[in-house]
């Protein structure tokens, strides 16, 4: 059998809605030309619902089939905080994360995207241990899952840890089976902690920190979102693409970088329920391609 052929591009899509089953995340993406789409695996402001049944993973299964959508990745809830010096809320925060990857193991999804956690004044060092420690706890409470986390750089605000790459790595190593661990990269969050992507300089030196730090081949996606605050803001504010201070260029450069081509780039950009935002915004990722992509 003949390899497989490398993309050559990366693919386009944003996060869905969940709303009426999560099989209805998939239709909602397909109905815009997602290429792959972000899902919650429950409602992402609740601790725990329901486990699925065996009909909602088989129309899953089954929708994912009929859209043909190329990839699936989840995100965790708001709620989690796997740093929480607090002891009742990281054991909590621990079965959340646990709760989840299974949701995802049952559907098939790949990656749960996971925030890392803040430290709410225990400091970066005792952050950063106890956050490794929680992934250990749900890894050991979900052995042999095929779903991975995938970590998810921070924008810095408040205590919340991993806006730095250092920080990142430091988690990688602290955990005990690190190579079940993966990166999801948010440009947004990547700008507003000091990372400038808005120049091709910026641009370039950030990824080469990046591979410094956590080998570029653990990216497994990307949140392509613009930025309302300024450069180093430290502030998690989404903006739609090239309506913020990233700007057009870099996304450009990241949709025609060969490094993340066939990898799902999902959008995080403010909408409305009738996806038009979204339609908007994938126009205009799509016209930046390259000829020929």
């Amino acid at each position: 059998m003949a390899p497989k052929k490398r993309p050559n591009r990366p693919l386009l899509g944003a996060h869905m809605s969940i709303a009426g089953g999560v099989s209805e995340a998939l239709a909602r993406g397909h109905s815009i030309g997602c290429e792959c789409v972000q899902i919650f695996t429950k409602s992402s402001r609740q601790w725990f619902a329901k486990p699925y049944s065996a009909e909602e993973v088989a129309a899953f299964k089954q929708r994912h089939r009929e859209t043909g959508i190329a990839a699936i990745i989840a995100h965790d809830s708001y709620l989690l905080n796997l740093g929480a010096p607090d002891k009742a809320l990281r054991k909590r925060s621990v079965e959340g994360l646990a709760d989840e990857l299974n949701r995802c193991e049952l559907l098939g999804v790949p990656y749960l995207v996971v925030h890392p956690g803040a430290h709410v004044g225990a400091g970066e060092d005792a952050g950063l241990r106890t956050i490794a420690a929680s992934i250990d706890e749900a890894h050991s409470a979900c052995t042999g899952y095929r779903t991975r986390i995938a970590l998810e750089n921070t924008a810095g605000q408040g205590s919340n840890l991993g806006y730095r790459f250092e920080q990142l790595r430091r988690i990688f190593e602290l955990v005990k089976e690190s190579e079940r661990l993966a990166l999801c990269f948010d440009t947004e969050h990547a700008f507003a902690a000091g990372y400038d992507l808005s120049t091709a300089e910026g641009y370039e030196r950030t990824f080469t920190e990046l591979g410094e730090h956590i080998p570029l081949a653990r990216v497994v996606a990307f949140h392509l979102n613009d930025s309302v605050k300024p450069f180093h803001s430290r502030v998690d504010r989404h903006a739609h693409i090239g309506h913020g201070h990233i700007g057009l260029e870099a996304f450009r450069r990241l949709v025609n970088d060969r490094r993340f081509f066939g990898l799902p780039m999902c959008l995080e950009t403010p909408k409305g329920d009738d996806l038009k935002e979204d339609v908007e915004n994938l126009r205009t990722l799509r016209g930046l391609l390259a000829s020929g992509n």
